[in-house]
């Protein structure tokens, strides 16, 4: 039986315990809080998944599309169902320092995922950047990256803002075929 919502927590005993979802356990999210996939220093060489993803399979690295310069990929630590990153295979960490074929295939592969986004998804609107430097929020600042965040209208909800989590409503795997199929061709 479910027990009424109050504004005070209740005291939290046993895992089992009927608490109302008034928790919602995202274990997932230890492997990011813990620092997992996170590269040891600035090099290519040094942990980088960024440079690690190429060499997976599509279904082993979240690979949504390659092209020659960039690649399409789920970020592992979603801000929304659909979060993908455009990537350039190259380790190169500031956008001033990409080649002008990088900057141009970033940016069709950028409009490639907003039209798979769309048709898969529905996605009413996106948010897309890139943080360049840790100082700007970067995870991974040696290695740049772009990210698309499909939106949705009424998608914001007391999760994300009162309960700092997110709810993904698909498998990244599932969430990858998905996009893939719905990749329009070149």
């Amino acid at each position: 039986m479910l027990h009424p919502m109050t504004s005070e927590p209740e005291q939290q005993i046993g895992v089992g315990t009927q608490d109302a979802f008034q928790r919602l356990w995202t274990p997932h999210r230890m492997a990011y809080i813990q620092g997992e996939n996170k590269p040891t220093g600035p090099g290519a060489d040094d942990g980088c998944p960024f440079c690690s993803i190429p060499a997976k399979s599509d279904e082993d690295g979240l690979v949504i599309k390659r092209g020659e310069q960039v690649y399409a990929v789920l970020n592992l630590y979603p801000y929304n169902g659909g979060h993908l990153m455009v990537v350039p295979y190259r380790h190169v960490a500031d956008y001033t320092d990409l080649t002008v074929p990088e900057t141009a295939e970033l940016g069709e592969l950028t409009k490639q995922a907003m039209t798979a986004l769309r048709t898969a998804s529905g996605a009413h609107g996106f948010n897309i950047g890139m943080n360049q430097g840790s100082v700007a929020g970067a995870g991974i600042a040696a290695h740049l990256h772009q990210h698309l965040v499909p939106r949705w209208g009424g998608d914001t909800n007391f999760m994300p803002v009162v309960g700092h989590t997110r709810v993904l409503p698909q498998l990244l795997a599932d969430t990858r075929k998905m996009l893939a199929e719905a990749w329009p061709s070149a």
